[in-house]
């Protein structure tokens, strides 16, 4: 395992162990924890969304007629949409 030198504020430093030791833990488990999710979220999040833009791009949705949507329009949708909601 490697060691990292981080500077924090005093205050947070206290908070943090204070925060850490009342769930049973420590400030270096609570770092490392985060450090490894970030590390290893970052793949899966921009697959995510560049999954999202590449579906968003291919749908047939997206304006292709010149069809231009008000708020009345989504209004209109959600009051639609409520009423087959009701019992």
């Amino acid at each position: 395992m490697t060691n990292l030198t981080i500077s924090l504020d005093e205050s947070i430093i206290r908070s943090a162990r204070m925060r850490a030791l009342s769930e049973g833990s420590s400030v270096s488990a609570k770092v490392r924890e985060f450090l490894a999710q970030y590390a290893s979220n970052t793949d899966a999040q921009m697959k995510a969304g560049e999954a999202i833009i590449a579906m968003a791009k291919a749908s047939r949705g997206i304006n292709a007629e010149g069809v231009k949507w008000t708020k009345d329009d989504a209004n209109d949708r959600y009051a639609a949409s409520s009423k087959n909601l009701s019992p």
